[in-house]
Parts: structure tokens; sequence; C-alpha cells
């Protein structure tokens, strides 16, 4: 095998050749690919994965571009526009800076809380992660994940013996082993929203978030449509092309989970919020993986002047097309009962089993939705009820600890969940590799109201 396909092989992301991903990604855009089954068949079936192969697998991806979708989602931004609902109405901001700082802090603290409890898991099976915890005593989650003891594994290999427990990666995200946050990526792009906007104001554009990242942030601590789009920017291809070129996870979770400064940045400003997360989300996203980063952010500025769960979803809802896959699926919670039926619903319709399934915007926007809808509106059974689930687990636990935070204000998160954390968050960006929680709290609240289009009360 040639140095290059070895390359390629081991970083598939970076490539982006990912035909079953994309097929599935096409036909939910709701693409005819009748033209070219004939051709996905073949190179799926092929038992070779040669220079050949790979260059046949790359223009397939080109053609697939050029086929007409059936769905009207756009992806730019007066077309998001003009698609919207009407918007929900919502009282001013009329916060001090004591108030907002005591705001933002809690939805920067509470995003780290939910992300911990989620980052041990990330990837596992729904069942898997409720076997984990029944034996180890922690179920329904109600704690931190904690390594089991010699005797609990063993019961847990016994009842499901192909179930290898994968924990050697994050030694310090176990309950007794923590001491401030590990570096993440749904962490990491939290810190570069709030980088950006201290560097370029207000007015960002989308290529100067291209710069930012290749400067400021290694390209392998990218993953999935983060990736792909940084190496097309490496080859000079520009947002928005470098959103669709050669990407099968165009309408992944990646924007989604770099929605919360935007947020943060714009209380009460639910349209100014996901116009941010617009230019953000552009670069790497089309279509519902855009809407999502928009429905968080929008959310998120909503619930710093609004109390009731379902109206800050519905305020998130009213940023991005009405007749989006995105919106007609969190409808489906808003119409649920009941926890369990909400669960199943997201089980039924979503495979956890294959990474397009698990890794998309809609299937864990569901989850968060749940979360937040069956939270009863405390902070543990959010982000545990976020993350029960499965799916991307750490991502849904930090958005909805996220919200929760910046809705109730970082003094009334329990000390349970913050205390392991030690005001402590690592990086992998570039001035901001192990930083002060509360400290960059206050910065973030400092640079926002620089950015504020009106000013603030002190």
């Amino acid at each position: 095998m040639s140095a290059r396909l070895q390359w390629i092989n081991r970083h598939m992301w970076l490539a982006g050749i990912d035909l079953v991903t994309e097929r599935q990604q096409a036909t939910q855009e709701g693409r005819d690919l009748t033209s070219i089954a004939a051709e996905f068949d073949r190179l799926l079936a092929s038992p070779a994965r040669d220079e050949a192969w790979f260059d046949a697998a790359g223009k397939l991806l080109d053609r697939i571009q050029e086929l007409p979708c059936h769905h009207h989602e756009p992806s730019n931004l007066a077309g998001i526009r003009a698609a919207r609902p009407k918007p929900v109405a919502l009282k001013p901001w009329r916060g001090s800076r004591a108030e907002f700082l005591r705001r933002l802090h809690g939805g920067w603290l509470g995003r780290i809380c939910g992300c911990l409890l989620g980052k041990p898991v990330e990837g596992w099976h729904r069942e898997n992660i409720q076997l984990m915890a029944e034996e180890t005593g922690n179920w329904p989650l109600t704690n931190y994940f904690r390594y089991p003891t010699p005797a609990e594994e063993k019961r847990i290999d016994q009842r499901q013996p192909k179930f290898k427990l994968r924990f050697g990666r994050w030694p310090t995200c176990m309950r007794g082993h923590i001491h401030g946050m590990v570096e993440d990526d749904d962490i990491n792009y939290t810190t570069i929203g709030f980088a950006i906007v201290k560097t370029h104001g207000p007015e960002f554009t989308q290529q100067a978030v291209a710069a930012f990242w290749c400067e400021n942030v290694p390209l392998l601590h990218t993953c999935t449509a983060e990736r792909v789009a940084y190496r097309n920017f490496a080859n000079c291809i520009v947002p928005p092309a470098s959103a669709t070129y050669r990407n099968p996870y165009r309408e992944w979770i990646g924007a989604q989970i770099r929605a919360d400064y935007f947020g943060y940045a714009n209380p009460g400003n639910p349209a100014r919020a996901a116009e941010w997360a617009w230019r953000d989300a552009s670069i790497s996203h089309i279509k519902n993986g855009i809407y999502g980063e928009m429905w968080v952010a929008a959310m998120l500025a909503a619930a710093y002047v609004e109390k009731d769960w379902i109206k800050i979803i519905r305020a998130g809802l009213a940023q991005i097309p009405a007749q989006s896959r995105l919106t007609a699926d969190i409808k489906k919670i808003l119409a649920t009962k009941s926890y369990a039926e909400a669960v199943e619903l997201v089980h039924r319709q979503w495979d956890e089993k294959t990474s397009h399934g698990w890794c998309h915007t809609n299937s864990n926007a569901q989850i968060v939705a749940i979360g937040l809808l069956y939270g009863e509106d405390d902070f543990e059974k959010t982000i545990t009820r976020a993350v029960m689930p499965a799916f991307d687990t750490d991502c849904n636990g930090a958005t909805c600890g996220s919200l929760w935070g910046v809705k109730h204000g970082v003094n009334k998160l329990p000390k349970k969940w913050t205390r392991p954390i030690a005001d402590l968050v690592q990086t992998g960006v570039a001035g901001y590799h192990e930083v002060k929680i509360s400290k960059l709290a206050k910065e973030m609240v400092d640079v926002a109201l620089k950015a504020a289009p009106t000013r603030r009360r002190k």
C-alpha cells in the first residue's frame, strides 16, 4: 500500500471519501441517486481500496453535488430568513453586567459539566450505557461515571460478553479522577467562537473564521465536517464551497456544538445570535447542519429572558426554515407525552449503530429538546436525560447544561457537579491551553459588551 493510501485510510475524515455516509446524506437531502446507483453499488462492493478506487469515489462525490435536491432547504442567509416562521415575542434583556456574568458563567460552566458527564461514553450504544451505569449503581444517572470494580466488571462481561469497556482514553473523566475539564471539541469551539469575536469584532466574516481555525487550532483536533472543511481551506477552497466539496458530513453535529458563544454574547437577541451562528456554520455545513447551530444559538439568547422551555425551543425554531427537516424533527419531540416515548421515537427514526445516525444534527437536536423538555427544570435531570439516550452524549450533555446554566445562572449549578471541575479547563486553542473558567467567563462578558449593538447598563 502506498504512503498516500496509508494516510487516507488512517485519516478518513480528512479525505472525506465515505460513500456509505454520502449515500445516506444525499438521500436525506432529497437527491435522486438513480443515475449513479450502479456506480455506488460497484464501488461499495469492490474489495480493492487502491488509488483507482479512491479517484473514482472522489469523482462520484463530485457528481452528487450536481444532482438536484427535492427539499427546499436554503443554506444562504437570505433564503433562511425568507423561510422562517413568525418570530417569538420576547422581553428585552435589561440585566446589569453582574447579572450578565452570572448567567454567561452559568452557561459556560454548565456546558463543561454536561460535556464531562457524556464524554466517557461517547459513541456507546444505549444498552451499554445502561449496563455500565446499572452495574456501578448509577442508573438512572445521578452522577459522573466511575470505573467499575473488578467484581462489577466481571458482571458486565457476563451480561454482555461482546461489550468491551473503553475508558483508557479518558481516565480523568471518571468520578474520583476528575480535576478540571480535559480538552474536548465541544469546549474548544466555544472558546474559538469567543476568540473570533474578540479578534475580529461582531462583523467577523466566514473567511475570518476559516483563517482563525488554520492559525490557532491543530488540524487533527477537528473532526468530521470540520476536518474536511479545514482540508479545503488549506487547498484554497473557500466558504461556502468548503462546506460541500467532498464533505459527506455536511449535516452532522459539528456546527451545532459551535453555537454557544454566539448565544452567550447576544442576550435577548435570538436573531443576531442566529446570524452569527450562520456565519460560523456555513464554512463547513449546509442546510440542517447550519440550522442546528442557529437553533442552539437562538435558544441560548432567548434563555436570558424567557423561563418556559417550550417557548425557548420555539424561539430557536423561529430562526430557521419552517419547512426544514430539523423543524419537523423537533416538533415531533414537542408532541410527545413522556420522556420514554420521546427517547423511543428518536431510536425508531435513527440508527445509533451507524455513524450517520448517531452523529447527525437532527438526531442529536431531538435529544437536546428531550433533555430540556423532560429535565423538569432541574440541572441534574436535564443533563443526565440528555446523556442516557446515547447518540452524541458529550455534545448533548454539554448543550443542555449550557442552556440550563444561562437560564438559571452559575450560583444555581449544583456543587456536586461543579466541584470536581475546580474552575479549570483545558483547550486545544492557541492562547487558551489551560485557563480558569471564571476568568474566561469575565473576558467573554467584556468582549460581548464591546460587541453589543447598543450600550448596556453597567
